[in-house]
C-alpha cells in the first residue's frame, strides 16, 4: 500500500519515529530496560497460560478467557517492543510507510480483542454469581468460542477500517512522529490532507468498542455487587469480590490509558505525554496482567509453582 502524491507531486514513503529518547546516552539503558519488559512479560503470559493447561482446576470459563487474554497481551507488546528495540540497536529510526500501517493494523485488531474479551469476562463474573443455576448451560464451550470468535470479528472490522482510512490521507509534508510506534493521533498530525473524516470515523467507532463493553462492564458488576452483598458468610463474599478484583483492576488499567490516547486529539504538545501513556498501554498494562491475576489466586499460584518446577 503506498501513500498517494501530494499536492507538490512528493510524497512520503517512510516515517522517522523519534522513539524515546533523543539522548544517545541514555540509549542502551532505554534498550535494557525494554527487552527486560519484553522477556518479563512473555514470559509472565506464558506461565499462565501453562498454568491454565496443566491445572484441570483451572478449565473453566474465566481461565479461559484468560488465556486468551494473555495470548493477546504477548501480542500487544510484539507488535510495538521487538521493532522498536531493533531501531535502538541499529540507530535506523526510520520506518517504510506501509510497516507504518502494518503496525497500526495489528495493533487496533489485538486492542479491540481485548476490549470485548474484559467484556466476555464480566458477563461470565455476572452469570457464575447472579445466575449459578443456568452458568454451565448458558457459558458452555460453544458459547465461549462464540464470544472470542466475535471479539476478533468486530476488532478486525474496527482496524480495517481505520487502516484503509488512513491510507486515503496524503503525506507529503513532515515525516517525523515523536513516538515510538506509529499510532492513529500521530499520523492525523502529519496528514496534508483533511483528517475531518477519519477523527470522526476514531471518535464514533471508539464509542462502540470502548463504549458500549464499558456500559455491559459496569451493568454487570452492579448486578455482582448487589448478588454478593447478599451472600451471609465473609468467607464467601471474600471469594467472590477476589475473581472480581482482579477482573477491575485490568479493566481500570486498559480503558483508563486508553481513553487518554485517543480523546485529546489534535493536541500537537502532548507528545511526551502520549509516550507515557503508550507505555502504560503497550507495555506496563501486559506486563502487569500475569501479576494481578495471579497474585490474589491460590489455584492459579499452585499451578504456576508445578510448572515452574517441572512437575
Amino acid at each position: 500500500m503506498e501513500p498517494e502524491s501530494g499536492a507538490n507531486g512528493t510524497a512520503v514513503t517512510e516515517f522517522i519515529l523519534l522513539g524515546l529518547v533523543e539522548t544517545p546516552g541514555l540509549r542502551p539503558v532505554v534498550f535494557a530496560l525494554f527487552l527486560f519488559a519484553y522477556l518479563v512479560t512473555v514470559g509472565g503470559n506464558l506461565s499462565i497460560l501453562a498454568a491454565i493447561l496443566v491445572e484441570p482446576k483451572l478449565h473453566t470459563p474465566m481461565y479461559f478467557f484468560l488465556g486468551n487474554l494473555s495470548v493477546l497481551d504477548i501480542g500487544c507488546i510484539t507488535v510495538t517492543v521487538p521493532s522498536m528495540l531493533g531501531r535502538l540497536l541499529s540507530h535506523k529510526r526510520t520506518v517504510p510507510y506501509a510497516a507504518c500501517l502494518s503496525q497500526l493494523f495489528f495493533f487496533h485488531q489485538l486492542a479491540g480483542v481485548d476490549c470485548f474479551l474484559l467484556t466476555a469476562m464480566a458477563y461470565d463474573r455476572f452469570l457464575a454469581i447472579c445466575r449459578p443455576l443456568t452458568y454451565s448451560t448458558r457459558m458452555s464451550q460453544t458459547v465461549q468460542r462464540i464470544l472470542v470468535a466475535v471479539s476478533w470479528a468486530c476488532a478486525f472490522s474496527n482496524a480495517l477500517t481505520h487502516t484503509v482510512a488512513i491510507s486515503t490521507l496524503n503525506f507529503c509534508g513532515p515525516n517525523v512522529i515523536n513516538h515510538f510506534y506509529c499510532d492513529l493521533p500521530q499520523l492525523f498530525q502529519l496528514s496534508c490532507s483533511s483528517t475531518q473524516l477519519n477523527e470522526l470515523l476514531l471518535f464514533g467507532l471508539g464509542v462502540l468498542m470502548a463504549g458500549a463493553p464499558v456500559i455491559l462492564i459496569v451493568t454487570s458488576y452492579i448486578h455482582v455487587a448487589a448478588a454478593v452483598l447478599r451472600i451471609r458468610s465473609s468467607e464467601g463474599r471474600k471469594k467472590a469480590f477476589s475473581t472480581c478484583g482482579s477482573h477491575l483492576t485490568v479493566v481500570g488499567i486498559f480503558y483508563g490509558t486508553g481513553v487518554f490516547s485517543y480523546m485529546r486529539l489534535g493536541s500537537v504538545e502532548a507528545s511526551d505525554k502520549d509516550k507515557g501513556i503508550g507505555i502504560l498501554n503497550t507495555v506496563i498494562s501486559p506486563m502487569l496482567n500475569p501479576l494481578i491475576y495471579s497474585l490474589r489466586n491460590p489455584d492459579v499460584q499452585g499451578a504456576l509453582r508445578r510448572v515452574l518446577m517441572g512437575k
